[in-house]
């Protein structure tokens, strides 16, 4: 057998395509929209070396035009959750004991994938299944999934490398194994990207997964597994399944050889999986792991030092780009009274400005929100805030779901820095904002740090240096990632990590070695040359 201590190729971000006019890859994303756009698929789940079409088929539709048919997929239920179980467990050995550069292997073939010859369609799939436009889709599903898959490959060869010391007469030495039963990967629509990461992460390490997607973001996880598929993915490591959440937890939470989730959504939904696992703590061989990222009141906090502009594009550009549906978005904002006249009057001409329609329309910045109920639950609190008198709706605060899901970018002035909108997450193109005297920014900081139970992202705007050193380390808690003089969106994989603590989640940190590392279970190994034949140490000796 060849070995060798091998190293992976070093990774770097993808580039980021302008696709302006002009441009070939404007071009080839029209036609990949247009024949997207042209058939109804047939989406299967995948389980074990099967395509499993249950029959029970729900409807596919783009958010923006939910009168069109992009295809369906097969719902599941409790039946296809076990087989997917056992299919993971009889992968599990093969896959666990492949070579980690084989299994690294895989993952960085689904990378040049994606780069390459399904960048066009895994965009398409994510604009026209979730309603984002080209630069988002583009961020999102190409470079940000590309990024996920060659940076960890990185963190594994790293992790693997890290051993112990070893004194004279003894080698020590650290085993990084795959987590006893299988995991399980419950991922959002909000980020094509965040759903191939969690899955690809824990089989990374040689973990054996159950996927279950969100159904709005089923169209682009086709694909997804179409790309794994291609590079080689053996059967059985990742099967992704549509099945009910509840039907999920029912059977996955109960099972003795469940090992572990990954999960990113509501603080609620996570709140609920971690109190039904520690009922059921009995049942399992190991301790699971639990992973999540949650919930978010993201904020951005301008100090009188700041520039007006600055923090208008801050604001505009943090709260809604995809329609304010990220984890991170700017949901409120603390403007200081001297500000706030400028940046009231930029938002206010730069919000005229924003077209809102179809994905297909490049011209369009905003695009529509996921889903009915997601409309339902945004523009309620819309309306909430409209009869508050201590609120005063300055742009947008306008909706229609006759043809697609739109919600206008809405900015909402109060002067109640407790009230509804200020407080609780809407995930939608919803922005609050407080106006405080420019004398009481320290005063201000507590209350940015008392005002949410969350503490994913959020931003400083200043000039003044003590200002921003001030922030930081009054909100040392308040935020997992934390942007000065920037919007509170768009990490990076590689440079920031992303997660928060409260009750933002786990704050394990996805696109670090961190999170990789909850995917693995140690086993210390020393071996001792020279084994001792006499239990007597020299202390024991007369003087």
């Amino acid at each position: 057998m060849s070995t060798g201590f091998f190293k992976v190729p070093s990774p770097r971000n993808e580039t980021v395509l302008s696709y302006a006019p002009g441009t070939k890859e404007r071009a080839l994303l029209k036609k990949a929209l247009e024949e997207g756009r042209s058939k109804e698929l047939d989406i299967p789940m995948y389980i074990g070396a099967d395509e499993v079409r249950s029959g029970n088929k729900k409807r596919l539709s783009p958010p923006h035009d939910h009168k069109h048919t992009l295809g369906y997929f097969h719902q599941g239920d409790k039946s296809h959750i076990e087989q997917a179980i056992n299919a993971a467990m009889a992968a599990k050995e093969l896959w666990g004991n492949l070579s980690w550069e084989n299994r690294a292997s895989i993952f960085l073939k689904a990378a040049d994938l994606l780069a390459g010859p399904y960048r066009y369609k895994i965009n398409a799939a994510t604009m026209l299944g979730q309603s984002k436009n080209a630069y988002q889709a583009e961020i999102d599903a190409a470079c940000e999934l590309i990024d996920f898959l060659r940076f960890n490959v990185s963190f594994m060869s790293e992790i693997y490398n890290e051993q112990p010391i070893s004194s004279p007469g003894v080698w020590n030495r650290l085993e990084y194994r795959p987590l006893e039963g299988f995991t399980f990967a419950l991922t959002p629509f909000n980020f094509t990207a965040i759903a191939g990461n969690l899955p690809t992460s824990m089989a990374m390490m040689g973990n054996t997964v159950v996927w279950k997607p969100s159904n709005t973001q089923i169209y682009a996880a086709n694909v997804i597994m179409q790309v794994l598929k291609e590079a080689g993915l053996p059967d059985g490591v990742i099967n992704l399944v549509y099945v009910s959440g509840p039907d999920a937890a029912d059977v996955i939470f109960s099972h003795k050889d469940f090992g572990g989730i990954q999960f990113t959504g509501s603080t609620g939904v996570f709140n609920g999986m971690w109190k039904t696992i520690g009922e059921n703590i009995s049942k399992y061989k190991s301790y699971p792991r639990i992973v999540g990222e949650t919930g978010g009141k993201d904020f951005v906090i301008a100090h009188k030092s700041a520039g007006a502009k600055e923090v208008s594009t801050a604001l505009v550009r943090g709260a809604f780009e995809y329609q304010g549906q990220k984890c991170s978005a700017a949901s409120r904002a603390y403007v200081p009274s001297n500000l706030w006249d400028d940046v009231k009057k930029n938002m206010i001409a730069d919000l005229k400005s924003i077209s809102m329609g179809p994905v297909e329309d490049f011209g369009n910045f905003v695009n529509a929100v996921i889903d009915e109920k997601a409309f339902d639950s945004i523009t309620g609190y819309i309306e909430k805030a409209r009869q508050n008198p201590m609120n005063e709706i300055i742009a947008g605060g306008k909706y229609d779901k006759s043809k697609g899901y739109f919600v206008e970018p809405t900015v909402i002035a109060t002067k109640d820095a407790s009230s509804l909108t200020m407080c609780e997450e809407i995930f939608g193109p919803v922005l609050t904002i407080y106006v405080y005297h420019s004398e009481n920014f320290e005063q201000t900081l507590e209350l940015v740090d008392k005002t949410s139970p969350y503490a994913l992202t959020g931003s400083i705007l200043a000039r003044d240096r003590y200002s921003v050193e001030l922030a930081t380390k009054k909100l040392a808690n308040s935020a997992g990632n934390f942007y000065i003089n920037d919007k509170p969106t768009g990490a990076v994989v590689g440079q920031q990590p992303f997660g928060g603590a409260r009750g933002s989640g786990t704050n394990d940190k996805a696109g670090a070695k961190v999170n990789l590392l909850r995917w693995v279970s140690l086993r210390t190994i020393k071996e001792t040359f020279v084994t001792p034949t006499d239990y007597r140490y020299p202390f024991l000796n007369k003087d």
